[in-house]
């Protein structure tokens, strides 16, 4: 008795209609903002062995539902990372900012040297590539790094939304569970076709260049980043339809 007591004013949103509308709208924002995770996080565990590629996509994923459900209980620490700690070249430096740029800075090496590897796997000596075969442990940190920068994103985003802490609690649980049942087809579509992980990789450095500006305070719409990734995808997929087609033919003129 006492513990629904302790839930009932946690839970009065559920005979509140704008609540739902809320609910509704922030778990497709969190589903959409989780794309930029799930891209890095296929093309990451692609370069392990076969055998270890399921383990680390779920344990990279569940390791962001963990870090999120954490993050949103220590929410009143996290809206505060939005207040400025300094000031440079005209504009005020959050804690937020800095993770983005950080976060932002590193997507842009990471698909620099993976496009380097893609374009020339030649030269492979001293490239992350080369000394990954990579480790599980070095899979999941690496995935645990960019967890954190979306996953503050994701929380300062969702306080932006509601108030309503179960309403973020709820939002988060459900994007990260679509992710857990999306990565594995995503990674096994890059994996099947090779031309699409340069996409990726292309997506990936845009959503890095992204979080740098946003961190450098000159926010770019989301909307603008995924129709751009949504049109690229469309071209890509016409130019995957017009090689197997072509396949198709010239295996018919045999």
């Amino acid at each position: 008795m006492q513990l629904v007591e302790f839930l009932a004013p946690h839970f009065a949103f559920v005979s509140d209609p704008t609540a739902w509308v809320a609910l509704l709208t922030l778990v497709v924002l969190e589903i959409v903002l989780g794309i930029d995770n799930l891209i890095f996080i296929s093309i990451l565990t692609n370069k392990l062995p076969e055998a270890q590629r399921a383990r680390a996509r779920r344990l990279g994923i569940s390791a962001a539902l963990v870090m999120r459900l954490i993050l949103l209980a220590t929410i009143s620490i996290i809206v505060q990372l939005t207040t400025p700690v300094f000031t440079a070249f005209g504009h005020g430096f959050s804690w937020r900012d800095l993770i983005l740029i950080a976060g932002g800075l590193f997507l842009v090496w990471k698909a620099t040297k993976e496009i380097h590897h893609t374009v020339d796997p030649q030269d492979h000596q001293d490239t992350m590539v080369g000394t990954l075969q990579l480790s599980l442990a070095g899979a999941i940190f690496q995935i645990l790094l960019l967890d954190l920068v979306f996953s503050i994103d994701s929380i300062i985003t969702a306080v932006g939304m509601t108030d309503e802490i179960a309403i973020m609690y709820i939002a988060v649980i459900v994007a990260v569970s679509v992710m857990m049942l999306a990565a594995a087809p995503l990674a096994n579509f890059i994996a099947r076709n090779p031309s699409i992980v340069m996409l990726a990789l292309g997506f990936l450095l845009m959503i890095g260049m992204t979080l740098i500006a946003d961190g450098m305070g000159y926010h770019v719409p989301k909307g603008y980043i995924y129709a751009a990734m949504g049109f690229s995808a469309l071209v890509e997929g016409l130019n995957m339809l017009a090689r197997n087609r072509k396949k198709q033919g010239s295996g018919g003129g045999h």
